[in-house]
C-alpha cells in the first residue's frame, strides 16, 4: 500500500507542485492538511478527484498513520507545526527558511526575529542531497535548501573543495528568478504590470539566503557577493557566477573538476566547456545544469548555473529528500 505522506500549503506554488510530483510516486499517497480554511481552493474540472483531506494537526497525522509532512509554508508557519509533527512520529520536510540556518543568533540576523525552536536547529539536517545524502537519509527534519542557493552551491563549493577559487578576489553571484519564487501571496512587487516588460533587483547586500552559501560553501560574506533579480517569468532560475582562478590550464580543468563531483549525481548535468544552460533546459525538472568557461590570460573563470525554481529549488528536491528518508529510490517520480 502507497505510504500516506501530508502537504500542508498544498495551495501554493510549492504545495501544488508537490501534488504533481506526488501523484505519479508508486509508493506515495498525498494527503492535503488543511491550515487555512479560508483560503480558496482552484476549480476543479468534473470527474477529476483530489487528494483526501485532513485537519492540519499533529493528532489528525498520528491518527492517519502519515509518514512523513511537506510544510509548505511560511517560516513563521513551519516553526509553529513542525514540532508537533514530530512529536507525532511524522518525519518532516520544511520548505521555508525556519531551519536552515544552524544558529538561532543567525537567524535572528537574517530573518531579524527570534527563533521559536532553537533545539530543533541543532538536530535539522541541510537537504542538498549532493553533499548531505547520508546525513538525509537517518533524519527526522530535514530543512530543504532555497532555490536560490541550491543552485549558488552545486556551482561554488566544487570550486571551493578544490582550491581553485581565489576567494581574496571575491566570488559574485548574479541570480535571475522568476516571481513564482516569491509564492503566491500577492504583493505590489509581483503583480503582473509591476513585473511584466520589466526587470528589478532585490533584497541587495541582504538576501535571506546567502548565509545558505555562506555555510554550505564554506566561505566568508566578505569574499561573496549576490544579487536578487526578478524576471517576468513564472519559473526558472538562473545564476551566472564570476571568479578567479589562476593558474588553470583551461576550462576542460574547470570542467573535470565539476565531473568528478557530479558524474554519479542523477540530477546534476555538465556541458561542454562554452556551452550554458538556459531556463527551457531544467523547466519541470528537477535537474540543476551546469555550464563553463576560463580565461587562461587573466585567470577568470564562469559557471552558469540553471534550476527550475519550483522543481530543484522547492518541491523537487523535496521529493528527492522525502525518497532518502523513506528509503524509495532517489530519483522516483523526479525522472
Amino acid at each position: 500500500m502507497p505510504v500516506p505522506v501530508g502537504i500542508a500549503g498544498h495551495r501554493g506554488y510549492s504545495g501544488a507542485e508537490l501534488i504533481e510530483i506526488l501523484s505519479r510516486h508508486p509508493g506515495v499517497e498525498p494527503v492535503l492538511l488543511e491550515h487555512r480554511e479560508d483560503a480558496p481552493s482552484r476549480p476543479v474540472p468534473q470527474g477529476q478527484r483530489l487528494p483526501r483531506k485532513l485537519p492540519c494537526t499533529a493528532e489528525a497525522a498520528q491518527q492517519a498513520g502519515l509518514a512523513a509532512v511537506f510544510l509548505a509554508t511560511p517560516h513563521e508557519v513551519s516553526l509553529h507545526l513542525a514540532p508537533g509533527f514530530l512529536d507525532a512520529g511524522c518525519k518532516v520536510i520544511d520548505l521555508s527558511g525556519a531551519f536552515r540556518l544552524r544558529t538561532a543568533e543567525r537567524f535572528a540576523t537574517w530573518y531579524r526575529e527570534a527563533h521559536s525552536c532553537p533545539a530543533l536547529l541543532d538536530e535539522a539536517v541541510y537537504g542538498l542531497p549532493e553533499y548531505f545524502r547520508d546525513e538525509i537519509r537517518s533524519a527526522r527534519l530535514v530543512a530543504n535548501p532555497g532555490c536560490y542557493p541550491t543552485a549558488a552551491n552545486l556551482a561554488i563549493r566544487p570550486l571551493v573543495e578544490a582550491g581553485v577559487a581565489e576567494r581574496a578576489s571575491g566570488i559574485i553571484c548574479d541570480a535571475k528568478s522568476g516571481v513564482s519564487g516569491a509564492g503566491r501571496k500577492p504583493s505590489l512587487t509581483t503583480g503582473f504590470c509591476e513585473v511584466t516588460e520589466n526587470f528589478s533587483a532585490y533584497a541587495v547586500l541582504r538576501h535571506r539566503h546567502v548565509p545558505e552559501v555562506l555555510l554550505v560553501s564554506g566561505i566568508e560574506e566578505s569574499e561573496f557577493s549576490f544579487t536578487a533579480q526578478l524576471l517576468p517569468l513564472d519559473r526558472g532560475i538562473l545564476e551566472t557566477i564570476y571568479f578567479r582562478a589562476p593558474g588553470l590550464g583551461g576550462a576542460d580543468d574547470l570542467l573535470r573538476i565539476y565531473q568528478e563531483r557530479y558524474g554519479a549525481e542523477p540530477f546534476v548535468r555538465l556541458y561542454d566547456p562554452g556551452l550554458f544552460p538556459d531556463l527551457r533546459a531544467v523547466a519541470r525538472t528537477n535537474f540543476c545544469d551546469l555550464g563553463v568557461t576560463y580565461d587562461r590570460a587573466s585567470g577568470r573563470g564562469v559557471v552558469v548555473a540553471a534550476i527550475d525554481n519550483l522543481g530543484k529549488g522547492a518541491a523537487g528536491q523535496a521529493v528527492q529528500n522525502l525518497n532518502l528518508m523513506l528509503g524509495f529510490p532517489e530519483t522516483e517520480a523526479l525522472l
